[in-house]
């Protein structure tokens, strides 16, 4: 109340306000004199941080994201003080919406048997990778942008973006997963839908050469590729939709790398304990012995 008074006292006047109001006014300026609270004091401090640790999250953190992150920067707040000054500050988490499919099944080619029965949950990095594309609409037409995640840890081993439908284009993603995990490869699995493109002759070969088996899902079920589907949607909802539109690929190739960078190395996952995805892979890995260590 003190605060709508301020507002419009140079207008009306305190008295005929708080005539209005059946208030005082020696509770308005009694409440003026009065020394800002702890709560206030703290409220002020923490809005700035909450609004800069938003921003850096690319703005689409909720309530339980964003107060996870605070923990992790050692600033102990409520989690319900949090969702209290995101509602002051305006902050809004993200919401997923409906996903649209683009892949085009070849009916007419040879395809794998579907090695991995919707259990995408393996005992180590680099025993499933998961991989699909999806489409961004641009000024100057459609771009696509194609993606190879570690099941493990969610982790993007690999990704292309591009103004064709081309095996090209999904080819370039398997030589960067390839070259960023290195191998060997014994014991991966390669899982993906029916796109033409994963069943081309190049990329299948390319899969074989490096001793990676090959993994399709049925016809027509988003399930069998789920977490795919999942990162796609995540990918459209945390990057296109919000910094769209697009002037063309240049741009969002540019944006997604960003994108990328954080998701695997800032962006928090309930699933894996609110911890990034190379944070978690990094812990999987048993720590390195100290100079010295086991000699007599």
């Amino acid at each position: 109340m003190t605060g709508y008074i301020e507002a419009h006292r140079a207008r009306f006047g305190v008295e005929p306000i708080c005539r209005v109001l059946q208030v005082a006014p020696s509770s308005y300026y009694d409440a003026r004199r009065r020394r800002p609270s702890a709560r206030h004091l703290r409220d002020e401090t923490l809005k700035p941080l909450l609004a800069r640790v938003h921003a850096q999250h690319f703005g689409v953190y909720g309530v339980r994201k964003l107060w996870h992150q605070l923990r992790r920067e050692e600033t102990a707040v409520a989690r319900c003080t949090v969702a209290r000054l995101m509602r002051d500050l305006g902050l809004r988490g993200i919401v997923r919406g409906r996903r649209q499919r683009t892949t085009i099944p070849d009916e007419t080619a040879p395809r794998p048997a579907d090695l991995v029965k919707r259990d995408f949950h393996p005992p180590a990095p680099n025993r499933l990778w998961v991989a699909d594309l999806t489409y961004v609409r641009t000024w100057s037409g459609f771009a696509y942008a194609a993606f190879i995640i570690d099941a493990f840890s969610r982790y993007i081993v690999g990704w292309h973006v591009s103004r064709s439908l081309r095996a090209d284009l999904v080819l370039t993603a398997l030589e960067q997963a390839l070259w960023a995990r290195e191998g060997p490869f014994d014991g991966l699995v390669h899982h993906s839908d029916r796109g033409v493109q994963y069943l081309s002759i190049r990329y299948t070969e390319r899969l074989t050469e490096a001793g990676i088996a090959s993994s399709v899902g049925s016809r027509g079920d988003s399930y069998d590729n789920a977490l795919a589907e999942s990162m796609h949607g995540l990918y459209k909802t945390e990057l296109v939709s919000r910094q769209g539109p697009w002037r063309g690929s240049e741009d969002l190739e540019l944006a997604t790398l960003e994108w990328v960078d954080w998701f695997n190395n800032r962006r928090l996952f309930g699933a894996l304990g609110y911890i990034p995805p190379a944070e978690y892979e990094a812990s999987w890995y048993p720590e390195p012995l100290p100079a010295g260590a086991g000699t007599q």
